[in-house]
């Protein structure tokens, strides 16, 4: 019988409040098959890791450092934002990953992230067809934008969702004490590129319980400047104030983002960033309201405290099935959340063949957004409402923080010469 093979793990993009909890189940699942699957290696800082042969040895992890990394936010191992080029492109980059898998026995390559990284798993997985070295390649879906198409949701996004909705909520208290002498319009920047999932988000402060005027711009929604100052206009004298929720891929009807800088990101991406105080002086200048503004940022996306339950179940769980894909032999997919009810809500796990998932992103259905461009629909509440629900909270030091781990990081001996990206 031939050696058992060593399995690849690495985190890639941005991270998320859960994306450790997908990295707990690869490897608690690893480790629960010894018999089948020799050590997991964590890439440091993703792909990047394989091809520099910088490795992590999670063997050197004690069980309860691990089991930790479910209720820890971030990448435990280290992200990147680094996408590998067509075999014809750079032939080279894809030999190296060969050098280094035959030299540390991996034969299972586990890639954590959206689609960017979906598609980088595709290339890996190809490598047995085109280079004939045989690996099997599982990407293990993780994106707060929840973008992804065939998956329900992408792990990540139910707790961003929980953290966008509460910050909302609470910071709409704020500015309804203080709306008579001070400050009348509050903005707040989500991420949200191209989808307007997390903006959506931002409408779910206001249901039947509670009553909030809210406005969200959506990346789907061409901004209408005219519109959105009316719209602001009428809140304020209805309520007293209003909060704008603004996707940071707002844009002009010509396609320009309100917050693009004119620089691009590794994988060609437009950079944003300051929508939030475009959007408040365009008010302060037409209405002359005061005004505050915000940029939820990293902390969105590192909101672990405040976690959906939902949300770390599934990206577990995510983790958990791309370990047992491998061992049933598949190769070239993703699991996916395949929603069974809204009430109650349930969920099982599917599969999607990643070169339909590569490099497609999923936006907010017309059926999500209300009429007026402005708000969401009942469906949509139906929708996300279960993927923000539960608490998940980590446990806590005496001193009121959170226990995070952070691991050892033990590094794998290296065989080849290094290697220059």
């Amino acid at each position: 019988m031939s050696k058992k093979k060593n399995a690849f793990y690495a985190q890639s993009g941005g991270v998320t409040a859960v994306i450790n909890a997908s990295a707990c189940g690869v490897i608690e699942t690893a480790r629960k098959n010894k018999d089948k699957i020799g050590k997991v290696y964590a890439g440091r800082n993703g792909i990047i890791g394989a091809l520099t042969e910088d490795l992590i040895d999670t063997s050197k992890e004690s069980a309860r450092d691990i089991a930790a990394l479910r209720h820890t936010p971030s990448g435990g191992f280290g992200s990147c934002r680094f996408k590998l080029k067509s075999l014809e492109e750079n032939k080279r980059e894809y030999e190296r990953l060969i050098d280094v898998f035959e030299a540390h026995n991996i034969g299972y390559f586990f890639y954590n992230g959206g689609g960017d990284s979906a598609d980088t798993c595709l290339k890996v997985s190809q490598l047995s067809k085109s280079m004939g070295y045989p690996i099997q390649a599982i990407h293990v879906p993780k994106t707060v934008d929840n973008d992804l198409p065939i998956t329900d949701n992408c792990p990540g996004f139910g707790s961003v969702a929980k953290y966008i909705a509460l910050s909302t909520l609470e910071a709409s208290f704020d500015v309804a004490s203080m709306c008579a002498t001070s400050t009348k319009v509050f903005v707040l920047e989500v991420m949200g590129r191209h989808a307007g999932w997390i903006a959506a988000a931002g409408a779910m402060a206001s249901d039947e319980n509670i009553d909030l005027p809210i406005i969200v711009l959506f990346p789907e929604v061409k901004f209408a400047k005219t519109k959105f100052l009316k719209a602001v206009k009428e809140k304020v004298q209805k309520y007293g104030y209003c909060s704008v929720v603004v996707s940071e891929g707002a844009h002009w009807p010509d396609g320009r983002f309100l917050a693009e800088q004119g620089t691009r990101d590794a994988f060609g991406h437009a950079q944003l960033g300051g929508a939030a105080p475009v959007v408040a002086n365009m008010i302060h200048e037409a209405l002359g309201y005061k005004y505050h503004w915000a940029v939820a940022d990293y902390l969105q996306r590192a909101a672990r405290h405040i976690a959906s339950k939902t949300d770390v179940e599934q990206a577990y769980a995510m983790g958990k099935a791309a370990v047992e894909f491998a061992l049933a032999g598949k190769n070239s997919v993703m699991p996916t959340i395949k929603r069974t009810s809204n009430a109650p809500y349930k969920w099982t796990i599917g599969s999607a063949n990643l070169s339909r998932v590569a490099n497609v992103e999923k936006m907010m259905p017309a059926s999500f957004i209300s009429k007026d461009g402005f708000g969401i629909t009942k469906r949509c509440r139906t929708y996300m409402e279960p993927l923000m629900r539960g608490e998940d909270y980590p446990p806590y030091h005496k001193s009121g923080m959170p226990k995070y781990v952070q691991l050892k990081k033990v590094p794998v001996t290296q065989k080849l010469k290094p290697f220059k990206i």
